[in-house]
């Protein structure tokens, strides 16, 4: 029966007993060994989360507020706000922090980008969000607009980093075409990117075109990154031994992010459902007028490396029993994330009557996620005939060149 078990689950089950705990220091760890030097004297900003915490679990605001020889003005909170209970996809209004007393910027409100007067008390924003290594997660492009915001009203950046849970060395997926550049899409890397907060921070920085200010600014601009200590590329977070934090509602545990990289494009159109609602968020499988059984004997069938999958029954949160399919990993190594949800686009235009990606209602949106106007054409006018495995192939070498070229802004071996 032990082999029924997905990868991820033993692994979890084996960090959260700590059996598999690594002596590694967060950025904001680190900040506070170096007597707090990054920030000394200075009036800062911070730009956190949740999942904003320390190794031993205390909020970033509290360890800030605390530091000697520098003063915590103000607040600034992503999408789901500074204690990530607002919802998905819903403005959020400026206000004040009933626990610190602190002004609290929003930057998932009338603006996603801090404005001049948001910025005038400050001399340094702190940037400390943690990601999921995933390019449509809107936390990394928070980070970008601070930046150009920043370094347009000369405010130094600091990052805090932060492990990326999927790891350093699983890059996958679609690169980003620069006409879908978006708030879900803000950097042109694959969709799964292999990549830390700091990491891109460094080749947003140093990088022509990763920016949308004026090169004389982006050049101008202070960045500093305060680094882990103990993170190596090839950790997934389950090697961390480090508590995970939601960083989002749908994102309640490391099972999640996992999903999230394999499904998450997966059920934008079509009869597909991926999880949402149940105990198992981006992992559980469902498509409309199909039965588990069916779904799990034709998953079988496309024989995706590195994937495996069992039936379910579980109950949404409303209450209702239901029976899916559950996707688990039985070999990360040779998981390419990304084919799933594509192998989902596929199966949606063979058993819907009508390829719904010809009559899509929320195309642009799609496109945004996705980022590859070569795919968009590809499932419109293939459909169930898609080369799906012709993308992947070349996602993948394009995958393997963007690794090679951003070697140099690593900062993790």
């Amino acid at each position: 029966m032990l082999k029924r078990f997905t990868l991820i689950s033993l692994c979890s089950i084996l960090s959260w007993c700590g059996l598999h705990a690594q002596n590694i220091l967060l950025g904001i760890d680190v900040l506070e060994s170096t007597g707090f030097r990054a920030v000394a004297g200075k009036r800062i900003g911070l730009l956190t989360h949740p999942a904003g915490v320390n190794r031993n679990g205390l909020s970033s605001i509290e360890v800030l507020r605390r530091a000697p020889n520098t003063q915590l003005v103000a607040l600034y909170g992503p999408e789901h706000g500074i204690y990530g209970n607002e919802k998905a996809n819903q403005p959020i209004q400026n206000k004040t922090d009933p626990r610190t007393g602190l002004p609290v910027y929003s930057l998932y409100g009338q603006y996603r980008k801090p404005t001049a007067e948001m910025l005038s008390g400050i001399n340094a924003l702190v940037i400390d969000l943690q990601d999921v290594g995933v390019r449509s997660y809107t936390y990394v492009s928070c980070m970008r607009y601070a930046m150009e915001a920043c370094f347009e009203n000369d405010v130094e950046v600091i990052i805090l980093d932060r492990p990326n849970p999927l790891g350093g060395l699983k890059v996958d997926g679609p690169p980003l075409d620069r006409e879908w550049r978006s708030y879900v899409g803000a950097f042109h890397v694959p969709y799964v990117h292999g990549l830390t907060m700091g990491e891109l921070a460094r080749i947003a920085k140093y990088s022509p075109g990763w920016m949308e200010v004026p090169d004389s600014v982006r050049q101008r601009g202070k960045l500093t990154v305060i680094p882990m200590q103990g993170w190596r590329r090839h950790m997934l977070w389950t090697d961390t031994g480090l508590r995970w934090i939601p960083t989002s509602p749908y994102i309640p545990d490391l099972s999640a992010v996992l999903g999230y990289a394999m499904t998450g494009l997966g059920a934008q159109e079509g009869g597909f459902s991926h999880g949402i609602g149940t105990p198992y968020p981006f992992r559980l499988l469902r498509y409309r007028g199909k039965s588990a059984a069916e779904l799990k004997y034709t998953l079988e069938q496309l024989h995706i490396p590195g994937l495996s999958y069992r039936i379910v029954q579980t109950k949404t949160a409303a209450g209702a029993s239901i029976e899916g399919v559950y996707v688990g990993v039985c070999d990360w190594n040779r998981v390419h994330p990304t084919e799933l949800s594509f192998r989902m686009m596929q199966l949606s235009a063979a058993w819907s009557p009508n390829n719904p990606f010809t009559s899509a209602k929320n195309s642009n949106l799609f496109n945004k996620h996705v980022g590859s106007t070569a795919w968009w054409k590809e499932i419109t006018e293939r459909g169930a005939h898609a080369r799906v495995e012709l993308f992947v192939n070349q996602w993948s070498r394009q995958a393997e060149a963007f690794q090679n070229k951003c070697r140099r802004f690593w900062l993790y071996q």
